[in-house]
């Protein structure tokens, strides 16, 4: 594996983003051609037909994967978020069945057909009950689609469609190294002539945007207007919609610190209790199928949809200037309730299918919010760095189609290779020993480790699987998880190794992603002393005291609490200018009434009373309504 230069280092020590390259990586950036460009996940698939030694064959990134589901990741943090996802959950569950898996847009399109959408990917017992449902309905539909389909390998076929990505290389970096960018990213134009697309990534750099502040405040409405994209999402009654500046927005921090963030131009989700507990799919899909329900839930449900539609609808309306300026619409409407809320035709239709900024998420989503939708954002927005053997790959490639054009009665059937028994019980350690170390059960792992003779320089098994070749003992993902309590109690109660190397040569300090695991290494050593480890070695800068540590946090706490205590001090100070301008402006004015203030209507207060409530709810409401009033008019009575 090619070694990084120091420059490659300085380029690649934090996140590059598309719209802001820097200059020297720009000028020496060139396309990779599509018989050298790097190889989707597919190609590390594993099913019945396929062993895990041929998958294993092909070369070991430095990011994640699931092969089940065709993915991979760039962090652990992102491949924990697909294991909840529906994507993997049915893929799951359909190996159980015998049925075929799907990869990412297989299992987009076959959910698309169904009538309304499974309700988000986060972890809680609600959506465990709502996507049993959708999730078994697709299933089932699947394995009939499999039976008739000839030979039942229809769906288990590969798309023929390009990559999402497409690969870039400089002569900065390594050989090893390649830069990837969303293909969503560019129009229709741009991708037919591949040979331009470095100029296309050049033309799209734009200059940061410093904010001007006004009472310690940013004032984002003095910034100038920038290219920007449009993102929603709907699904299961949840809906949320940003516009976000492709231009990235300059902050400074204590000590001077540059730090760029997305500039969110507008946002704002929605909520509706639309879906059906425990069964899936939207009422209307269940009114379509089976007639219309009676009961309360169905008619708050339909109220709900209806409520829904309006709201999104008159949300894109207030907004339809600024997406028809947008560059690109990013929209995921999966369902045909959800597509027709935002596309079906209406009076001031803002989102029409056949804009050519049109686009979908070329990865995995999760629930309709607006963190989500960030996320989402700099995904797409980020450039991917990959670190591939493609001499590996080729050959590897090349042997897979040697043994692909073979008869298949001359091909010798592959044998797994006998695991002894000494190797189960590692795998076996190796799997309880990362458990615990996720879960952060610090005693429990101390327990296991002496309770089973497990030595404290054990490596996890198997050593050639992705995740065990980039964390190979436990304090390497200890680190790379970022748990600097666990990290602190394996250096200076189990004993563990800094100076250890992973399959990527890198110690475990240099994996570890935010500043407490780091102090964690450094109080380590700090409490360890000099002669113990070779730090310098380990990479672990100078020792500092857990005293240290702490002191610094509660300096950092308190001028955070000074900056927002003078945050809100400036705020309360402006609303109480307003405030008397607006009585100033009052007391001018005869009848004491502000410009344009109307007072409401009875009818109009009620209507606003009633909002949002089942006609069940409206009826009663009204009767006692009703009722308050004719014992209002006994009561006059008979004070007369």
């Amino acid at each position: 594996m090619a070694t990084e230069t120091p420059i490659a280092e300085e380029l690649l020590k934090r996140p590059l983003y598309v719209y802001d390259l820097p200059q020297e990586l720009l000028a020496t950036l060139s396309a990779k051609s599509e018989d050298h460009a790097i190889p989707a996940p597919d190609n590390a698939i594993i099913t019945p037909e396929k062993p895990e030694e041929d998958a294993q064959e092909l070369a070991i990134a430095t990011s994640t994967s699931c092969a089940l589901c065709n993915v991979s990741f760039l962090n652990v943090q992102e491949q924990r978020d697909h294991v909840r996802s529906d994507h993997h959950r049915y893929n799951v569950k359909a190996q159980l069945r015998g049925n075929p898996t799907l990869n990412e847009a297989q299992f987009n399109k076959a959910v698309g057909e169904l009538d309304e959408s499974i309700s988000g990917s986060e972890s809680s017992e609600e959506e465990d009950e709502d996507d049993g449902g959708q999730l078994t309905a697709l299933l089932k539909r699947q394995a009939k689609i499999s039976q008739v389909a000839e030979g039942g390998d229809v769906l288990s076929k590969k798309t023929t469609g390009k990559q999402p990505l497409f690969w870039l290389s400089s002569s900065l970096l390594p050989s090893n190294t390649s830069l990837g960018i969303y293909r969503a990213l560019f129009s229709d134009t741009e991708l037919e002539e591949p040979k331009y697309l470095v100029d296309s990534v050049q033309k799209k750099q734009l200059p940061p945007i410093t904010p001007q502040r006004n009472n310690g405040q940013a004032d984002r409405s003095s910034a100038p207007s920038s290219p920007h994209v449009f993102m929603c999402m709907i699904g299961g009654g949840h809906f949320a919609a940003m516009l976000v500046s492709l231009a990235p927005e300059i902050h400074r921090k204590q000590g001077g610190v540059e730090e760029r963030q997305a500039r969110v131009i507008a946002h704002k989700t929605f909520h509706r209790y639309t879906t059906r507990r425990k069964q899936g799919g939207s009422q209307s899909a269940s009114d379509a199928a089976r007639g219309a329900a009676h009961s309360a839930g169905s008619s708050l449900r339909r109220y709900n949809e209806a409520a829904l539609e309006k709201e999104i609808r008159e949300l894109l309306s207030d907004w339809k200037t600024i997406i028809d300026d947008a560059q690109l619409l990013f929209v995921r409407a999966t369902g045909s309730t959800n597509r027709r809320i935002l596309f079906g035709q209406y009076d001031g239709q803002v989102l029409k299918q056949n804009d050519p900024r049109l686009r979908g998420f070329p990865f995995s989503t999760r629930r309709a919010t607006q963190g989500e939708l960030m996320r989402c954002f700099k995904e797409l927005t980020r450039v991917k760095v990959s670190q591939i053997d493609e001499a590996a790959l080729a050959a590897a490639a090349v042997k897979q189609r040697e043994e692909a054009t073979k008869p298949s009665t001359t091909r010798p059937q592959q044998q797994k290779p006998k695991v002894s028994k000494e190797e189960e019980a590692a795998i076996l350690h190796t799997t309880q020993v990362q458990a615990l170390i996720r879960r952060s059960k610090i005693p429990a792992l101390m327990s296991y480790l002496s309770k089973n003779s497990i030595p404290f320089s054990f490596t996890f098994r198997p050593s050639d699987s992705q995740q065990n070749f980039r964390c190979p003992t436990a304090l390497h993902l200890a680190a790379n998880l970022n748990l600097p309590a666990m990290v602190l109690a394996l250096l200076t109660k189990a004993d563990a190794d800094p100076t250890a190397i992973n399959g990527e040569g890198r110690t475990p300090f240099e994996l570890a992603g935010d500043r407490a695991t780091r102090d964690a290494f450094r109080v380590a050593r700090h409490e360890l002393g000099e002669p113990k480890w070779d730090w310098d070695a380990a990479k672990v800068p100078s020792a500092i005291s857990k005293a240290d540590v702490d002191s610094r946090a509660e300096r950092e706490r308190k001028a955070a609490a000074a900056e927002e205590t003078n945050r809100r001090k400036a705020e309360l100070d402006r609303l109480k200018k307003e405030d008397a301008a607006k009585e100033a402006l009052q007391a001018r004015r005869p009848g004491g009434k502000t410009l344009g203030s109307v007072e409401k209507t009875a009818s109009e207060k009620r209507e606003e009373e009633m909002r949002g409530m089942t006609p069940e709810m409206r009826t009663r409401l009204e009767r006692e309504r009703r009722a308050r009033a004719a014992e209002e008019r006994i009561r006059r009575m008979q004070g007369k």
